[in-house]
């Protein structure tokens, strides 16, 4: 008895030094509160330096293939070998230092550590590639870290710099990790950069960024069925959400949230404010998006404070008047060439794609010569197009009706408006600061409709608008994926009694 007793005691000490143990060696439920300075064996480099040493040799490797960054002519090859280039930093014996802005404790980021060079508006930085979850327990958010780099590549991955192991810029190792990230103490408050639309750039990617007066588009936020951050039953991965200037008319980027974010299913605020996120790219690192690392990134303020533009609703007329004042049909127009003539301004204020005349067969059709515009494949970052119609007088018109036609290819995310105004002075350069109403009563095909059919208007009354004024059809998407769709236009009609 005496024998069997102390066995269990000796089993129950042995089973305490184990337990104790593993309690001291597991970094990842106790972490290491007496952080001290690491120290450095190699010399520590800037991002910035990092990014030239890189851009350094990469012209080197272009000019190599005979390319040349100054002919425009090139610059679809250029972008194509930066996209599959990769710089060796395995005999670069320096650190780099940096401060982590990403945190995925609430899912929105997984396996990367995002950090930038200066805790106080950055302006470079970099991606890291680790095979570790989660990473917040370890790396604050504002938290000074080095980068080895000796054995990693750096390259360009989903549109951003990105440091990895091997050419394919793979995962540091779990059990390399402290081969090559070391933790300073050092936890600083990040001071996001402010910035403007125009202002977005690839140099800022990676940073912790800021936009104000900014908002989701209405038909996200308002109405019946307002939206999540990416609880949809179409968002497979991300959820790609629009996000609008109210500064600058019409700019916008999307907002990318993980499916796997524990704020997936929350709905987007409805107001208007301020946003901080990291500014990175799609998945096809084709155009920006920003990602948030909680939903208190967004500082908005009530639905009242919002910019969107007045909706005009006039009804609909039984029947069109004799008179026509405008008409066109695009019989007229040169196929694959922009629309042009019969009063018509055509105009791109965002990207590289504007309406222009097509002829179709098979299922998706065009009536004759039509117009169309979309952004697929224009890597465009923001694409919006106008059409605008000659000006029309109101006033000495009573019983004015506008008809026409629209039929769509996919238009996914992408936005078709109908607008119009009465203080558009008539020029491209006054197009964006115009105040343009929404005549929310003709019916703009949807992406759930047929893309083989063409969808009438309805006869939509103008009678409530007045002077001389201006009907625009106003495209707004992006070369991304799910906002590059096309809409098509035809039979356009305004008439009066």
């Amino acid at each position: 008895m005496k024998a069997i007793n102390f066995n269990k005691i000796v089993l129950l000490l042995l089973g305490l030094v184990v337990f104790n143990a593993c309690v001291e060696d597991d970094d990842f439920d106790t972490p290491n509160t007496s952080l001290v300075e690491p120290t450095l064996d190699a010399p520590v480099i800037t991002i910035n330096q990092l990014f030239d040493l890189y851009e350094q040799d990469f012209l080197g490797f272009i000019d190599d293939l005979g390319l040349d960054p100054n002919n425009p002519g090139d610059a679809d090859e250029i972008e194509e070998a930066r996209e599959n280039y990769r710089y060796s930093l395995e005999n670069d014996d320096n650190f780099i230092s940096g401060y982590v802005v990403s945190n995925d404790e609430a899912g929105n980021f997984f396996e990367e550590l995002i950090i930038q060079n200066n805790a106080n508006q950055g302006s470079a930085g970099v991606r890291v590639m680790i095979d570790v979850n989660p990473l917040f327990v370890r790396y604050q958010f504002g938290q000074l870290v080095y980068i080895k780099l000796i054995d990693l590549h750096i390259g360009i991955s989903n549109g951003v710099l990105t440091l990895g192991k091997t050419e394919n810029l793979e995962k540091i190792p779990r059990p390399q990790e402290n081969d090559f990230i070391f933790r300073s103490p050092q936890v600083e408050e990040i001071v996001p950069t402010e910035i403007t639309f125009d202002q977005l750039d690839s140099s800022l990617e990676n940073v912790f960024i800021k936009l104000n007066n900014v908002q989701f588009n209405r038909d996200l936020v308002l109405g019946d069925d307002p939206v999540s951050y990416a609880g949809e039953p179409e968002d497979e991965f991300d959820g790609e959400r629009l996000l609008e200037s109210c500064d600058e008319n019409g700019s916008s980027i999307i907002v990318s949230t993980s499916t796997f974010a524990d704020f997936k299913s929350l709905p987007l605020p409805t107001g208007q404010g301020s946003i901080s996120g990291i500014l990175t790219n799609d998945f096809f690192g084709e155009v920006f998006n920003l990602a948030i690392n909680t939903p208190e990134d967004i500082e908005f303020g009530g639905i009242e404070n919002r910019c969107d533009p007045l909706l005009i609703s006039c009804g609909t007329a039984a029947s069109a008047g004799p008179n026509n004042l405008f008409a066109d049909d695009f019989e007229g127009q040169s196929t694959f060439q922009p629309i042009s003539g019969n009063g018509w301004t055509n105009f791109i204020q965002e990207g590289t794609e504007g309406w222009e005349a097509y002829t179709s067969g098979g299922s998706n059709a065009s009536q004759g010569i039509s117009a169309r515009v979309g952004s697929f494949q224009s890597g465009d970052d923001s694409s919006i197009a106008w059409l605008i119609t000659p000006q029309i007088d109101l006033d000495a018109n009573p019983g004015a009706t506008l008809q026409f036609e629209t039929s769509n290819s996919f238009s996914d995310g992408s936005i078709l408006e109908l607008l119009i105004s009465n203080d558009w002075d008539g020029t491209e350069a006054g197009i964006a600061s115009a105040t343009w109403g929404i005549l929310t009563d003709a019916y703009i095909t949807q992406d759930s409709d047929s893309f083989s059919q063409w969808f009438e208007s309805g006869i939509v009354d103008l009678s409530c608008a007045s002077g001389q004024a201006y009907i625009a059809f106003k495209y707004t998407g992006s070369g991304q994926s799910d906002f590059d769709g096309t809409y098509e236009l035809d039979f356009v009609s305004i008439d009066a009694q």
